[in-house]
Parts: C-alpha cells; sequence; structure tokens
C-alpha cells in the first residue's frame, strides 16, 4: 500500500478517496477514528489516503487533477512527514 495523499481534513481525504474511487482505483483513509482520540486540540498529520502500489502512477495524476491547495509539483515522498502537506 503506497500513501497517495496527506490530508489537512477529513473532507480532504474523502475527497481524494472518492476521485480514486470513481477512476477505479480501491482507497482506504488511514487515521480516520483517531480524530476524536484527542478531544478538542488539533491532530494534524493522522490522515492519509492510502492506494495498491499498482496504482500509483495513475492516483498521482487524479491527485494533481483535484487541486487542493497543494503545489502540484510536489513529489510523493513516502519519507515525507511533514505535518498536512501532500505526500
Amino acid at each position: 500500500m503506497h500513501i497517495v495523499y496527506k490530508a489537512d481534513n477529513l473532507f480532504d481525504a474523502h475527497l481524494v478517496k472518492h476521485a480514486l474511487e470513481d477512476a477505479g482505483i480501491p482507497a482506504f483513509v488511514f487515521g480516520e477514528s483517531l480524530l476524536g482520540g484527542m478531544g478538542e486540540l488539533p491532530l494534524f498529520g493522522v490522515l492519509r489516503v492510502g492506494i495498491p502500489d499498482a496504482a500509483r502512477p495513475q492516483a498521482e495524476d487524479i491527485g494533481a487533477a483535484l487541486d487542493l491547495g497543494h503545489a502540484r509539483d510536489a513529489p510523493i515522498s513516502d519519507a515525507d512527514d511533514i505535518a498536512g502537506l501532500p505526500a
């Protein structure tokens, strides 16, 4: 499984997930159940959208087409752990 998007909020995570699923790519939102665990304190960097490794090239194009306010030219990196930024 590859993390294709790191979301700032649940809405963005599900927008990406549904766009991927509409293209026939199975997607899963990781960290969704953790949001209520911190109460009223903001919890950043836990929402991630995962896809099968084989779908990575197509998923990158779909994520870039959504234009959710992040730089399109930023490459997806598995090592990128900056909270709230796309992978």
